[in-house]
C-alpha cells in the first residue's frame, strides 16, 4: 500500500512539473509578445517542450489506467511530438546561432544570438529570459572568441566582414555607487604588469609591451558599460582594458585608486589576460 502510494505521489509531482512547464511557454509567449522578452537560448523552447511531453506521459501512465492499445496510442503521440521538437531543436540553430557563455561563479549569462553575421547582445533576467540590448557595431564572419576577464566583465573578440579584429564587452556590474562614471579616467596613473606597463593621462591611454608603446587618443577609446573600455587604432581593437575585481574608485579624486586593472589583447588566437598593478 504504501509503496503505491509513493508511486502516485511520485505520478502527481511529474503531473504537476508538466503543467508548470506548460504555464512558463504560455507566460514566454505573452511576455515575448509585450516586452520582446527571449529565451538566453532560442532551443529551450523546444527543450522545454521535449520535457513537457515526456513529464505529462510518464504522470499519465502512472495516473490513468490505459488500457494497451490507449497506451500504444498516447505513446506514439508523444513520440510524434519529442521527434518533431527534436528536428526543431537541432535545426533552430542554423538560422539563429545562440552562443552562450556562464560567468565563473556562475551568477551571469552572456547571451548572443548571430543572425547571417549580424549579432545582438542580449541582457538576461530571471535566469533564462533575456531581452535584446546591443547589437554588434561590425557584421561578424567566422567564430566568436569568449573570455571572462572577471566574474562580471566578458569580452567577445571576433573578426568582421572588414577583415579587422573588433571587440565587444558585456558588462554586469561596477566599482562604485551605481553610478555611470568614466573608466579611462579613473585608471589615471601608472600601472605594471609582467612585461606590460599601462599609462593613463591627459593625452590618452598608452600600452607599452616588451619596450613597444602604442598610444591611443581619447577619440580612440571607446567604454563598454563601466567596467571596461577598448582601444583601438585604425577602426581596429587593440587592447581592452577593465577594472579587476577588487578596484575601488575615491569620490575624492585627490586619492589615489585602490584594486588592480586587467590588460587583454585582441586577437582570435588564445591568450590569457594580464593583471596590472598602480605605482604609488
Amino acid at each position: 500500500m504504501n509503496k503505491e502510494r509513493t508511486v502516485r505521489l511520485f505520478g502527481w509531482l511529474l503531473f504537476v512539473l508538466a503543467i508548470g512547464l506548460f504555464l512558463l511557454q504560455i507566460g514566454y509567449f505573452i511576455l515575448q509578445s509585450q516586452i520582446q522578452v527571449e529565451y538566453i537560448d532560442n532551443r529551450l523552447f523546444y527543450i522545454i517542450n521535449i520535457a513537457f511531453s515526456v513529464f505529462l506521459l510518464s504522470a499519465l501512465t502512472i495516473l490513468i489506467p490505459f488500457s494497451k492499445a490507449g497506451r500504444v496510442i498516447a505513446t506514439g503521440i508523444i513520440i510524434i511530438f519529442i521527434a518533431a521538437n527534436s528536428y526543431l531543436l537541432g535545426s533552430s540553430n542554423y538560422k539563429v546561432k545562440n552562443i552562450s557563455s556562464i560567468s565563473p561563479d556562475w551568477k551571469h549569462v552572456l547571451s548572443i544570438k548571430e543572425n547571417q553575421g549580424r549579432a545582438v547582445y542580449n541582457r538576461t533576467y530571471y535566469g533564462i529570459f533575456s531581452r535584446p540590448k546591443d547589437a554588434f557595431p561590425n557584421a561578424i564572419t567566422g567564430d566568436l572568441k569568449i573570455k571572462w576577464l572577471t566574474n562580471d566583465a566578458s569580452a567577445v573578440t571576433y573578426k568582421g566582414t572588414d577583415n579587422k579584429i573588433h571587440q565587444f564587452i558585456a558588462t554586469y556590474g561596477d566599482r562604485g555607487n551605481g553610478g555611470y562614471y568614466h573608466v579611462g579616467a579613473e585608471i589615471h596613473g601608472n600601472w605594471q604588469g609582467e612585461n606590460v606597463q599601462v599609462i593613463s593621462n591627459t593625452e590618452g591611454i598608452s600600452v607599452t609591451e616588451n619596450g613597444i608603446t602604442d598610444q591611443f587618443e581619447w577619440g580612440n577609446i571607446v567604454q563598454f558599460g563601466t567596467l571596461a573600455v577598448v582601444l583601438t587604432k585604425d577602426d581596429q581593437a587593440v587592447w581592452t582594458i577593465a577594472l579587476a575585481e577588487n578596484f575601488k574608485r575615491n569620490s575624492n579624486a585627490s586619492l589615489p585608486v585602490e584594486g588592480d586593472i586587467v590588460l587583454y589583447k585582441a586577437e582570435m588566437a588564445e591568450n590569457q589576460p594580464i593583471t596590472l598593478k598602480i605605482e604609488k
